[in-house]
């Protein structure tokens, strides 16, 4: 029988106890659909990003060097690349046509055609190329150069190298706002959120963020204008309000919180850390009410469909072998 355990934690001085599974069989905030084998050997992924235009998820299998695709649909792998040495960060730009991934341990961005899957460019050098966003009204992409202390900028059109932008601390997540046109960066060891101009290309504002430490991940519910960022050294989550440029508050997650995935259409919010620990939110107004956490080995990679409301998880090992599991929100 799986073993089902009850966890507590604190969250603004109550404490709050939950069952955690991830069998699908016993009570949780999510139910396993599936285990789909994945190619490669069973070592460490980094970020997924799913292209609903094509119906694919793209996963950096980081310590193999390769760039998987995943067919959303079929449930399926459709391409397994080579040639992404230490891949972390990968964006899908369909209206483009390409996909962009950071190959950390050649310093570069690899570019591929996503109609052949074949690496038509590179673009760098970048000192250590971490998370990706791409900003749709300038066609440029933004790079997290977490050791560099600097966001990289892309001309999408051109694979070229055309700015590094200094943030004065360790480059987090990058992601992009449509809602204000900014690229947002988390600065860890300062602790800030920076907003940038894409159009510029230069640093619009830096805003603090009381009670994280190490600010990494970023997530964000652009209709909500929330931002959701994690401090990996003290395992807290903020709320951060993208409209007055606070912090609103913070949460207690997994240790060393690492991706975040927001599912624009339940407004759920999934933290998974570098220790296994997946922690789901439920947004309510500008809060979070905590669902439960699951338990998994290796999860501290996560994406979600908007669509469908599944969740994924790519795991390096179970059973020796590397899987993408495939979950559902439970009904409650």
């Amino acid at each position: 029988m799986p073993l089902r355990q009850v966890l507590t934690l604190a969250v603004f001085g109550l404490s709050v106890a939950w069952f955690v599974s991830a069998s699908g069989s016993e009570p949780g905030p999510l139910t396993r659909v599936a285990d789909i084998p994945l190619s490669g050997p069973a070592v460490r992924f980094d970020y997924q990003n799913i292209d609903l235009s094509n119906n694919r998820l793209y996963i950096a299998h980081m310590n193999a060097g390769q760039l998987v695709v995943f067919d959303i649909k079929r449930r399926s792998v459709i391409g397994t690349l080579d040639g992404f040495p230490r891949v972390h960060g990968v964006i899908a730009v369909p209206q483009l046509q390409r996909v962009f991934a950071s190959a950390t341990g050649e310093h570069n961005v690899v570019i591929v055609d996503s109609e052949n899957l074949k690496i038509i460019a590179k673009a760098g050098p970048i000192r250590y190329p971490d998370g990706l966003a791409y900003a749709p009204g300038v066609k440029r992409i933004f790079v997290s150069d977490e050791h560099g202390d600097a966001d990289a900028v892309i001309d999408a059109t051109t694979n070229a190298l055309v700015k590094t932008i200094p943030l004065g601390g360790e480059a987090g997540n990058t992601v992009y706002d449509s809602g204000s046109g900014k690229i947002l960066v988390a600065v860890g060891k300062k602790n800030e959120l920076v907003t940038i101009d894409p159009a510029a290309a230069d640093i619009t504002g830096r805003y603090p963020l009381p009670g994280i430490d190490g600010a990494h991940g970023v997530a964000l519910d652009e209709s909500g204008r929330l931002a959701f960022v994690a401090g990996e050294d003290n395992h807290k989550l903020a709320v951060f309000d993208l409209s007055s440029m606070r912090v609103l508050g913070t949460y207690a997650v997994g240790r060393s919180p690492d991706v975040l995935a927001f599912d624009t259409g339940l407004k759920t919010l999934y933290v998974a850390a570098e220790s296994g620990e997946v922690t789901v939110f439920q947004e309510n107004g500008n809060a979070l009410v905590l669902k439960g956490m699951i338990k998994m080995p290796h999860a501290h990679t996560v994406s979600v469909d908007p669509q469908t409301h599944l969740v994924y998880f790519p795991l390096q090992n179970v059973n020796g072998h590397p899987v993408l599991r495939i979950m559902s929100p439970a009904q409650n």
